[in-house]
C-alpha cells in the first residue's frame, strides 16, 4: 500500500497532470495506491484573493472566477478528447457555480469568516481531483473520487483544524481499505463532526497524505514535488547544496521547522507515530531517487546533515537585575506572549538570570513588545528592568544532524568558522538532544553564515 501526494506544481497544467497519471499508473501495477492531490498551481491563492475581493465589495472576484474556470477548462481540453470533455466540464461547472454563490453571499454581507474562507478554498482541491479521477478512468484505470471531508474529522478551528485521529482513522480504513480501484482524495480539506468544511492549514495536503497513510497502515508515503529531495541547504543561498539521500524523522522535523520548505512540519506526526517511511520525489525528474525519511538515518562521513534558516526574524532582549533570583518572571513573560498569540521560535537565558532573549517572526514583534511592556510596566518604571530592546531584520540559522549527538567539538567548529568569516552571532540555543544548534545573525550576514558552515562541514574537506 502506497500513498502518493502531488503538490500544486505537479498538477500545474495538462502536461504535468498527464505525467502524474503516468506515475500513478506505473505504481498501481506494483501494488495498491491512494492518490492525494493539491489544487492546480496558484489556484488556492486565487481563491483567497477572490474571497477577500468579495468581502471588500469589489467586483474583482468575478474576474477571479473567470480565471478559475479558464484554468480548469484549459486543463480539460489538454487532457481529454472532444467527445469526453463534456462529462468532465459539467461537474466542474457545477462547482464553479456553487463557489460563485458562496462569494456572492460574501459580497452581500461584506464579511468572510474563517468558516466561509475554508469552504471557498476547498474548491481548488475538489476541482483538480475531479479532473484527475476522470483522466485515470479514460486511461482504463478503475479510479474513484473520495471526498476527504468524509474521511478526516477536525474540530471547529477554521483555517487550521485540529484532527481527531480517533474518529478519522476508522473512517479512512473503512472507506479506503477495501477500495479495489485507485482512490483520489483532495488534500488540505476536512470536516467537523457535523460535516462543515474545514482546512488543515496552508500546505496541508502533505498532512492529508500522512493522515491517510497512517489510517491505512501504508508501507510508504510519497510526497511528489518540484525538487529532487531534501537539500543540505537552500539552493539559492548555497549553489552547491546537494540532495540528502536519507534522514531520520527527527532530523526531518528539525529541518522542516527551521525553514526547509520541501515538507510541511505537521506532515510527519502521523507517519512518525506509525513509523511509516516518507519519500520526497520530484515529478519533473522522476528517475531521481529522492530522500527517504524514516527510522535510523545512515551515518555518513559528515558530522551534520543539513542547514536550515528562517528569515524575517526579530529579537527581543529583556535585561535587568530585577530578574535575578525572582521566581515567576519567566512565567509572566511567556504567559503574556501566549495571551497575545505570539509564537516564540527560540529562547536563550544566561545562568546569571540577568537577560532573557526571545526570538519570533517579525510580524509578531510589535505585539510582543506591547504585551511585555504592559506586563512588566512596574519593573520598567522602578528600574528593576531596563528598557526592552527589539532588534529587527534577523535570521535564525540551524545546524542539524543526528551525527552531532555525542560528537565533541561541533559547536567549536561552527563558531570558529563563523568567527573567521567575521559573522557576528547574537543569540545561541542548543537542545539536549544535541541534534540542533541554532543561532541568530543579522539579515545581511545570512548568506555568508550559511555558506561558511556548509563549506566547513559539507564541503570537500568537511568530513569528520
Amino acid at each position: 500500500m502506497k500513498v502518493m501526494k502531488f503538490g500544486g506544481s505537479s498538477v500545474a497544467d495538462a502536461d504535468r497532470i498527464r505525467a502524474v497519471a503516468g506515475l500513478v499508473r506505473e505504481s498501481a501495477r506494483d501494488g495498491r495506491v491512494v492518490v492525494v492531490l493539491s489544487a492546480l498551481q496558484g489556484i488556492t491563492d486565487l481563491l483567497v484573493a477572490a474571497a477577500r475581493a468579495a468581502e471588500s465589495g469589489s467586483d474583482d472576484f468575478r474576474s477571479a472566477l473567470d480565471t478559475l474556470r479558464a484554468r480548469h477548462l484549459e486543463a480539460v481540453r489538454g487532457l481529454f478528447a472532444p467527445a469526453d470533455q463534456a462529462s468532465v466540464i459539467t461537474p466542474l461547472t457545477l462547482m464553479a457555480n456553487e463557489l460563485e454563490e458562496v462569494l456572492h453571499g460574501v459580497e452581500l454581507l461584506r464579511e468572510c469568516t474563517h468558516r466561509t474562507m475554508d469552504l471557498a478554498m476547498s474548491f481548488g482541491e475538489r476541482m483538480s481531483c475531479a479532473i484527475f479521477t476522470a483522466l485515470l478512468a479514460t486511461l482504463g484505470e478503475r479510479a474513484v473520487y473520495v471526498d476527504a471531508r468524509e474521511l478526516i474529522v477536525t474540530d471547529e478551528r477554521f483555517g487550521s483544524g485540529v484532527v481527531d485521529f480517533a474518529a478519522s482513522y476508522p473512517r479512512i480504513a473503512s472507506r479506503l481499505g477495501a477500495e479495489p480501484g485507485i482512490p483520489v482524495v483532495p488534500g488540505f480539506i476536512a470536516a467537523t463532526p457535523k460535516g462543515v468544511t474545514t482546512t488543515l492549514g496552508r500546505n496541508g495536503s502533505d498532512y492529508t497524505a500522512s493522515i491517510v497513510g497512517a489510517g491505512l497502515g501504508a508501507d510508504t508515503i510519497e510526497i511528489w514535488t518540484d525538487v529532487d529531495g531534501v537539500l543540505s541547504a537552500g539552493p539559492r543561498v548555497v549553489p552547491g547544496a546537494f540532495v540528502i539521500p536519507r534522514v531520520t524523522f527527527e532530523e526531518a522535523m528539525e529541518l522542516s521547522y527551521y525553514g526547509a520548505k520541501v515538507i510541511h512540519p505537521s506532515t510527519m506526526i502521523p507517519a512518525v507515530e506509525k513509523r511509516i517511511p516518507i519519500v520526497i520525489r520530484n515529478t519533473l525528474n522522476p528517475s531521481a531517487p529522492g530522500t527517504l525519511i524514516g527510522n535510523g538515518g545512515q551515518r555518513t562521513e559528515h558530522p551534520i546533515t543539513g542547514i536550515a534558516s528562517i528569515e524575517g526574524i526579530s529579537l527581543l532582549n529583556i535585561e535587568g537585575g530585577g530578574m535575578i533570583g525572582i521566581p515567576g518572571i519567566a512565567a509572566r513573560i511567556f504567559s503574556a506572549l501566549a495571551r497575545e498569540g505570539v509564537n516564540i521560535i527560540m529562547i536563550s537565558q544566561a545562568s546569571s538570570e540577568h537577560t532573557i532573549s526571545l526570538v519570533f517572526k517579525a510580524g509578531e514583534a510589535d505585539r510582543a513588545l506591547g504585551a511585555l511592556r504592559r506586563e512588566l510596566a512596574l519593573e520598567l518604571e522602578t528600574g528593576r528592568l531596563e528598557e526592552l530592546e527589539l532588534v529587527r531584520d534577523l535570521v535564525v540559522i540551524s545546524v542539524i544532524g543526528e551525527n552531532m549527538r555525542g560528537t565533541p567539538g561541533i559547536a567549536g567548529r561552527i563558531f570558529s568558522a563563523l568567527g573567521a568569516a567575521r559573522v557576528n552571532v547574537l543569540v545561541i540555543a542548543q537542545g539536549s538532544s544535541e541534534r540542533n544548534i541554532s543561532f541568530v545573525v543579522a539579515g545581511g550576514q545570512h548568506v555568508a553564515a550559511v555558506r561558511t558552515i556548509h563549506d566547513a562541514f559539507l564541503g570537500p574537506g568537511g568530513s569528520r
